[in-house]
């Protein structure tokens, strides 16, 4: 070839034709693959640039499952607290169907005392009391051959060998029964104050009842006891005090009625203590008057003794009853102690009376229980089911979620047991809890806090699935933008080398169209040659 002879002008056309076929070769490279840049030796800058853009972006892309995966653990976690929280309602529906139904006993724990004199629902405190009190003279005999000791039947005067008494009362005699007096006729006697000497000693006693106002004198193996009554103390004076003797009475009988209960308001003051009536009641402290803060009334009564889940009630027979209320029907009522509660005094010797089961009614309840423990388990079973491949936020476990390459930005997120337990809940046993409204209510109480510690949770999930939806979301716009750069930096734009070819091709057949007037010169030779 290197004898080959070109001239100038057909050494240029052929070299522009070469250039024009390289950058041709190029378009078309570009226009198949789309970029410009495809190797090191286009442009190694931006070859190296894109090549870090690529490789950042497909980490990140790498990370998105993993976040993926971590947006649903927390779905399902939130699942499985939306489930839980209405079990605990259904919960709390039947621990408020325990209040609707009868209280599960007959009879309640309850106390009873006759309120003092004069005592009333407006005012409780009423006055000091006396009490009936006996006399009991010595025994007597009557006037048989062989004496007898005298009986109701023996006459107040007779012959010698009768049953009547020793001595003998005659028409005229008086007997002054606190300052009332008696006379005896020899006829028929009429009214109170007077009796017919030949009446009993039955008859005697019932008129001595009458103007002092005791019941229930009577004779006992010769002995006759008399009753001094509440209204006043009992003194017997006789214009004959041998026949009273011959009773066995005296010259005179003289005896005090006995003190009765301290009125509530004393002086001084009286003081109440009921212990606890059960574990959500508080201990009764009440102090008896009418100065500020001391009870004077039923409904201060009440209003002290409802803390201890306890009531008063006045009935018209002139009684006090303290019961316990439907919310300690199961419990009996504290110890009593306290000055009120003295030897004399309307609350001495007291204790509460044991509840009585309505069976009913408790089987009932024993029914709700069964119910609610079945609630109890299935919220067990949810919380060990709310878990996303392996993974369980309300079985205690942890997530760790990482957004970027280099794993430095992550988030970690701390799972909490929602067992029964957790959540401060326990299952109930039959015949022990929901007995009354307490056990109820303690329940519910539970269940409002469990309902608050899932609410927390579920605003504490909310938020982090919020965030890990942002930085979802980031990542794959980051991973975006990091391929829009990357492409800036080598996609090739198809218009303009599209242009480029065009213009090529069209350069290339004006360089052989050239290269062939360049050798028109050679041509001519050739012509003349032949």
């Amino acid at each position: 070839m290197s004898g080959i002879v070109l001239s100038a002008s057909v050494r240029q056309n052929l070299l522009s034709l070469q250039n024009t076929a390289d950058l041709l070769s190029t378009t078309q490279n570009r226009l198949s693959t789309g970029k410009k840049v495809n190797s090191a030796l286009d442009n190694p800058t931006n070859f190296f640039t894109a090549a870090a853009l690529d490789s950042r972006s497909g980490d990140i892309n790498n990370l998105l499952d993993g976040i993926g995966n971590g947006v649903q653990v927390l779905q399902a976690a939130n699942t499985g607290i939306t489930s839980l929280q209405k079990l605990v309602d259904t919960a709390k529906s039947i621990a408020n169907q325990t209040l609707q139904i009868p209280v599960g006993y007959g009879a309640k724990s309850t106390i009873t005392t006759p309120i003092n004199p004069g005592a009333t629902a407006d005012n409780i405190l009423g006055t000091s009391a006396k009490l009936d009190n006996t006399y009991v003279g010595t025994a007597a005999n009557n006037k048989l051959t062989v004496p007898a000791a005298i009986t109701g039947a023996t006459l107040l005067s007779g012959g010698a060998n009768t049953d009547s008494v020793a001595n003998s009362f005659a028409a005229g005699d008086t007997i002054t029964v606190n300052g009332q007096s008696l006379t005896f006729k020899a006829s028929a006697a009429s009214g109170n104050n007077e009796i017919n000497i030949t009446d009993s000693v039955t008859t005697l006693l019932a008129k001595i009842d009458t103007l002092s106002g005791g019941t229930g004198s009577g004779v006992t193996a010769g002995a006759i006891t008399l009753h001094t009554g509440t209204a006043s103390d009992l003194t017997i004076t006789s214009s004959n005090t041998t026949a009273l003797a011959g009773l066995g009475l005296g010259t005179s009988v003289s005896r005090a009625r006995t003190a009765g209960p301290t009125a509530l308001g004393g002086p001084p003051a009286l003081t109440l203590s009921i212990a606890a009536t059960n574990s959500s009641s508080v201990t009764s402290n009440i102090t008896f008057g009418t100065a500020s803060g001391q009870v004077s009334t039923l409904a201060q009564l009440n209003a002290a003794l409802a803390p201890n889940n306890l009531q008063a009630v006045i009935d018209p027979t002139g009684y006090m009853t303290i019961t316990t209320s439907n919310d300690a029907a199961s419990s009996t009522i504290g110890a009593i102690t306290g000055t009120a509660a003295g030897v004399g005094k309307l609350f001495n010797g007291l204790a509460g009376s044991a509840p009585v089961t309505d069976y009913a009614s408790q089987t009932s309840r024993a029914n709700l229980v069964a119910q609610y423990n079945n609630i109890i388990d299935q919220i067990t079973t949810t919380s060990q089911d709310a878990s996303f491949n392996g993974i369980n936020l309300l079985a205690g476990d942890q997530l760790k979620l990482v957004f970027n390459e280099t794993g430095k930005s992550t988030l970690n997120i701390a799972g909490t047991t929602l067992t029964p337990a957790g959540l401060g809940l326990r299952a109930m046993t039959k015949g022990t809890d929901f007995l009354d409204n307490t056990s109820a209510n303690s329940t519910l109480d539970a269940l409002n806090i469990a309902s608050s510690v899932l609410r927390s949770q579920a605003s504490a999930l909310g938020s982090n699935l919020s965030i890990v939806q942002i930085r979802q979301d980031f990542a794959k716009n980051l991973i975006n933008v990091l391929g829009t750069g990357s492409s800036n930096l080598t996609l090739a734009d198809t218009n303009e080398e599209a242009a480029n070819s065009q213009a090529l091709s069209t350069r290339q057949s004006i360089a052989t169209s050239a290269l062939a007037l360049a050798n028109t010169a050679q041509q001519g030779v050739l012509q003349l040659l032949r």
